[in-house]
């Protein structure tokens, strides 16, 4: 299981010491949400703050692109420091396209689902993808509440990467916590998104562990 927790809950006015304190509390991933105010009703930031950013830390940056027709900017984010780029399948005119992409720029290609889109959407591109995320809260804004009603779309996708015989990873993302962490894991997720939970303590390395040691307790 990797933790991968949001800087969109971090202290922008101290980035780079927000993403050490959680690569030295343990973290395996800094999830990094880039909304562009159009796909999302909200603004946070570009390629030019990740790409201060990546000398910071040795952290591998995870980038989910909230922003509309993605592909217009893959090689920008691949530049800047992206290790893995995470689209959304609701704002991409051409899917295959937008993978291709990411996979030419040396980036690991992710696909994520609002809560609105079935399961099924994301199984056309599942075999090339090095993750699906799966949003379980509306996308946009840091601090909402988990949407339980999203696990059977979490053990869907699980049952069918198993049943293809892949490695593809399922990230979850919102409202993840020490409480729902059994939830997701139970149901196929293996990669966590953690912002709030992880932010808001004092010593990171405590949330952390807890999610860690809690999620590998239900693998």
């Amino acid at each position: 299981m990797l933790i991968s927790p949001s800087i969109l809950a971090s202290d922008f006015s101290r980035l780079a010491d927000e993403v050490k304190s959680i690569e030295n509390a343990g973290a395996d991933l800094v999830h990094i949400d880039v909304m562009d105010g159009m796909f999302v009703p909200n603004l946070t930031l570009g390629a030019p703050v990740i790409k201060c950013l990546k000398s910071k830390t040795a952290l591998p940056f995870d980038v989910h692109l909230m922003i509309e027709e993605p592909v217009r900017y893959i090689e920008d984010f691949a530049a800047a420091g992206a290790d893995i780029i995470t689209f959304h399948i609701e704002a991409a005119k051409d899917i295959d396209a937008t993978v291709n992409k990411i996979i030419s720029c040396g980036c690991k290609p992710a696909i994520s689902l609002k809560p609105a889109t079935p399961a099924e959407a994301v199984f056309p591109y599942i075999d090339r993808l090095y993750m699906v995320l799966v949003m379980t809260v509306e996308p946009g804004f840091g601090g909402q509440s988990f949407m339980a009603d999203m696990m059977p779309k979490v053990k869907e996708i699980r049952e069918e990467i198993n049943r293809r015989g892949l490695d593809t990873h399922i990230q979850v993302d919102g409202g993840i916590d020490g409480n729902t962490i059994t939830q997701v894991v139970k149901n196929g997720a293996d990669v966590i998104v953690a912002g709030s939970y992880v932010f808001k303590a004092a010593d990171r390395s405590v949330p952390i562990k807890t999610l860690r040691e809690k999620g590998e307790s239900y693998e």
